[in-house]
């Protein structure tokens, strides 16, 4: 909402805002721009952290709601303007509209994401306070705008919110609420709509101090076909960057997986290495007790000096016989 300035100091300008109640706090930053600009401001967060409350605790401007809207909103004086990005969900959108048409018809009402991708959809913060019966089949997966069905790799909420499983229809997000609250209205408020940033949505009843002039002063941005264009473009960009890294966590995912296998493969192998060094040392020790057991068992060698001499003698005598007749046959018999 930070980016929005400029839309609220010509909020300011055309219209006397001494009290401004923001639902839905992030971190403080814009709660900070509405007192710059001169206002008191009631901050209503259900679950507000340590540092939200550190920050708002230091500036005094800032005064912390603990509570959801739109119950919250009864305990705090009428505000000038009311700035609503807390849950984007019809049924909590709606409620808060009915409420702020009954009790504040003078105030100016500013909604963040009256676009995609929670214009047409759901989104319901965790855990969420919305009665089962006006929710919506909801998933932890997220649009994308290629083809707004929902996907892991597209706008999901990590745990924070939950999205309903389908688009459009009757009360489902947060424009159709606005529409059937001025449906509802007979025809006295007016909705403008800034196609930025998801949708900044201006609504004020007809005839209530300053509202012509607001809408004036904002017709050149609300009636662009050129920024709704250029919004169109960055959403189409900003959902293919998450498709991108849900790509690349998925890339990253799966090789670390292939690392912990290969090093578990590495220590397997290490080990077969291990049990075969083994296998080869225990292999060679019984390599050399089986000679030692053959050479301790083999009888020794008898040696017989007049049994060698004879052999020999036989022998020359043999082969002087042989030289003498080489071609002597061998008698008939």
């Amino acid at each position: 909402m930070s980016m929005f300035r400029e839309l609220f100091e010509t909020i300011f300008a055309h219209r006397e805002i001494a009290t401004v109640v923001e639902v839905g706090v992030e971190s403080g930053q814009v709660s900070s721009l509405y007192a710059d600009l001169g206002a008191t401001v009631h901050c209503v967060e259900p679950a507000p952290g340590d540092e939200l409350r550190a920050v708002l605790t230091e500036d005094p401007r800032l005064n912390l709601a603990e509570g959801l809207s739109p119950v919250a909103l009864g305990d705090l004086p009428v505000a000038d303007l009311y700035v609503l990005d807390g849950d984007h969900n019809y049924a909590v959108v709606r409620e808060e509209l009915a409420w702020l048409m009954k009790n504040a018809p003078e105030a100016v009402i500013v909604l963040h994401d009256v676009l995609w991708p929670c214009g047409r959809r759901d989104f319901y913060y965790q855990p969420s306070p919305v009665p089962a019966e006006d929710t919506h089949p909801a998933t932890k997966d997220g649009p994308t705008v290629w083809h707004d069905d929902i996907t892991p790799a597209g706008f999901v909420g990590d745990g924070a919110y939950t999205v309903a499983q389908h688009a459009g229809g009757p009360r489902n997000g947060v424009l159709t609420a606005v529409e059937d609250a001025l449906d509802g209205s007979g025809g006295g408020w007016r909705l403008a709509i800034v196609p930025a940033v998801f949708g900044f949505g201006v609504l004020v009843r007809k005839g209530a101090p300053g509202a012509a002039e607001i809408f004036e002063a904002l017709r050149p941005l609300t009636s662009s076909p050129l920024l709704a264009a250029m919004e169109n473009n960055r959403i189409a960009l900003y959902t293919r960057v998450l498709q991108l890294q849900y790509e690349a966590k998925a890339r990253t995912d799966d090789a670390d997986r292939l690392a912990e296998t290969v090093t578990a493969q590495q220590r397997e192998i290490a080990g077969l290495r291990s049990e075969l060094d083994r296998a080869r040392a225990e292999n060679a020790t019984g390599r050399q007790e089986l000679q030692r057991l053959r050479e301790a068992s083999a009888p020794p060698a008898v040696q017989d000096p007049e049994l060698g001499e004879a052999v020999s003698h036989l022998g020359r005598a043999l082969s002087a016989r042989i030289r003498k007749n080489p071609g002597r046959s061998r008698p008939a018999r």
